[in-house]
């Protein structure tokens, strides 16, 4: 997990990976696949929720990209990689 890059980092960051004691979704599909993003502290509520990120790289440049997870897939605690978001589309 340590080489892999947390979605808002700046490119040229020397250490854009995750921190070790910070909990994680992983991206899933979609322009941000692979990504990590930093849910540390978030309430279960915002983590149902999912998230539009803003992105060049979506169907509309300047627009987001939609994750959310899924329902029923188990979360684990604690720091690292506790869930999975996955790609539902872009909006402007």
């Amino acid at each position: 997990m340590l080489n892999r890059r947390v979605y808002g980092a700046d490119h040229d960051d020397q250490n854009p990976g995750p921190l070790p004691h910070r909990t994680h979704a992983e991206l899933v599909g979609g322009p941000l696949n692979g990504l990590l993003l930093d849910i540390h502290g978030w309430r279960t509520e915002e983590v149902d929720d999912g998230v539009a990120l803003a992105t060049e790289l979506s169907q509309w440049p300047g627009g987001r990209a939609l994750y959310d997870p899924r329902p029923g897939e188990p979360r684990t605690s604690g720091p690292g990689v506790s869930c999975r978001f996955y790609y539902s589309g872009d909006t402007p």
